[in-house]
C-alpha cells in the first residue's frame, strides 16, 4: 500500500521523514505529489531514501491550474519526467479535462473546490483510465458542518464511481510526518464512514500499481503492442 504525500517545501516534512514514518506504519512506498515548482535539491534523492529506510519513494507532481488549457500545458511539461502526473481537480472544467487526457494518471479532489463528478466524467475516467481520488482528509481533520459536507462529497462520489467500475485511489493527502496515518486506521476510518476497510485497501494499493506500470511503460525494454524493435528504437 501507498500514501500520496505532499513533502518539503510543498508540506511541512522531507521525503525521508515523510518515508521512515510511512516504512514504521506499514506503508510500501510514498508518492510524493508535490506541485509542478515544488523542488529541494538539497534534500537526499528518493534511491537515497528507499535504501535506507526499504521504502518506495515514487516522484509524482500534482498539477493546480485554474482552466484547462494552463493544465493542459503543465502536463505536457512533465508528463515524460515524473513517474504519476494528477491534476488537481478545483474546477468542472479542469476535471473534465483531467479525465479525458490518458496524460492523466490521477484526478485529485474532485469535489474540492468549484469541481464536481458526474456520470460523464466517470466514462470518460473508465475509457482513458485515469483514477479518481477520494480524500480523506478533510473527513479526518475538519469537524463539525465542514466534516459533515466531506461525508456527503465522498458517497456521492463513491456512488458514481462504483457504478461505473471506475479505477480510484485512496489518500488522506498528509502534508507531515504528523498527518500520516497507517493503513490500519485508513481501513478503520472507511469502516466508520461507510466504505470497507478492503475498499479503502484497494485504493491505497492502486499507487503502487500505477507506479509499476508507469515506469514498465517509460523503460527501456518496454515496446509499444504492434512496434518492432528496431522501430521502436529508431524512433526513440
Amino acid at each position: 500500500m501507498y500514501e500520496g504525500v505532499h513533502a518539503h517545501p510543498d508540506g511541512e516534512s522531507t521525503v525521508a521523514r515523510l518515508a521512515k514514518t510511512a516504512a514504521e506504519y506499514g506503508f510500501d512506498g510514498v508518492v510524493v505529489r508535490n506541485g509542478a515548482d515544488a523542488t529541494d535539491g538539497d534534500g537526499p534523492t528518493g534511491e537515497d531514501v528507499r535504501d535506507t529506510y526499504d521504502v518506495d519513494v515514487v516522484d509524482g507532481v500534482e498539477i493546480c491550474a485554474t482552466d484547462p488549457r494552463t493544465a493542459g500545458g503543465s502536463v505536457g511539461n512533465v508528463r515524460s519526467s515524473r513517474t504519476i502526473v494528477a491534476v488537481r481537480g478545483d474546477t468542472a472544467a479542469v476535471n473534465r479535462f483531467a479525465v479525458e487526457n490518458d496524460k492523466v494518471d490521477v484526478l485529485a479532489r474532485p469535489m474540492a473546490g468549484e469541481g464536481d463528478f458526474n456520470h460523464v466524467l466517470a466514462k470518460s475516467a473508465v475509457a482513458n483510465g485515469v483514477r479518481i481520488e477520494f480524500d480523506l482528509s478533510s473527513v479526518l481533520r475538519e469537524s463539525g458542518g465542514r466534516r459533515v459536507r466531506a461525508l456527503q462529497s465522498l458517497r456521492k462520489l463513491a456512488e458514481i464511481v462504483d457504478y461505473y467500475d471506475a479505477p480510484y485511489v485512496v489518500s488522506a493527502r498528509p502534508r507531515s510526518h504528523l498527518e500520516l496515518r497507517a493503513p490500519r486506521e485508513l481501513r478503520a476510518l472507511g469502516e466508520q464512514i461507510g466504505f470497507s476497510s478492503e475498499w479503502v485497501e484497494r485504493g491505497l494499493t492502486e499507487w503502487g500499481r500505477l507506479a509499476e506500470r508507469n515506469r514498465h511503460v517509460h523503460s527501456e525494454s518496454f515496446i509499444e503492442p504492434g512496434v518492432e524493435r528496431g522501430r521502436h528504437e529508431k524512433k526513440r
